[in-house]
């Protein structure tokens, strides 16, 4: 698991740097293509530490961060093919995009950690309770060993279960983020996840459904 979040990781981040770099490239006589034009260009975009961009992508890595190790249980908990393939593509899909927002911070110059409470950028902060929950819709280290330990349907309608309320969570965020980040990169990579969990919400709410149980 860890060595596979490396590897993702560390592609996002060279697809994050060549999105930078390759402009320049492309027009060798403008001025502004010469060596380390790109690093100023980026220094010189960079949103602030408090911005809705920064809090955004420190806030929404955790997030992800815990969908993904959802997603790597369930996968060893049970044989369903529907479930696992969710779970695979919440993988591939969250890791990538956590990736390519700690990228982002590095690129800005930026902490990859916040000094203060989550949540501040969307204009109110949360107090982690203390049980591992440390941002809305994050399931608590009980929920996490209740799913460890469960295997077959009962794994699948707890996995569904807390990935819809994850999902949900996460989409409120990204469509805070959507309408209020000064990048476009964050503007548009946050539409995009309101509209992918969105659907997997429903999804899991068919597969919950045909498993005789509801979110």
């Amino acid at each position: 698991m860890v060595v596979a979040g490396a590897a993702v990781l560390l592609v996002s981040l060279g697809l994050v740097v060549l999105m930078v770099v390759r402009p320049s490239a492309a027009s060798p006589s403008d001025p502004s293509s010469s060596p380390g034009s790109s690093s100023r260009s980026a220094s010189q975009s960079a949103p602030a530490e408090t911005s809705v961009d920064a809090g955004f992508a420190r806030d929404m890595s955790i997030h992800h961060q815990q969908a993904v190790e959802m997603s790597f249980i369930v996968r060893d908990r049970t044989d369903d093919e529907d479930v696992r393939r969710l779970a695979y593509d919440i993988i591939n899909t969250q890791a990538n995009q956590r990736g390519m927002m700690l990228g982002w911070l590095e690129l800005w110059g930026l902490p990859k950690s916040a000094s203060g409470p989550p949540m501040k950028w969307m204009g109110h902060t949360v107090t982690p309770r203390g049980d591992g929950s440390l941002m809305p819709g994050m399931a608590t280290d009980a929920e996490l060993d209740e799913l460890r330990s469960a295997e077959g349907r009962k794994a699948e309608v707890l996995f569904l279960r807390l990935m819809t309320v994850h999902h949900r969570a996460g989409a409120d965020m990204a469509q805070a983020a959507a309408g209020s980040a000064e990048t476009e990169a964050i503007r548009n990579l946050a539409a995009g996840m309101v509209r992918g969990q969105e659907s997997e919400i429903g999804l899991m709410a068919d597969m919950l459904k045909a498993r005789g149980a509801t979110a």
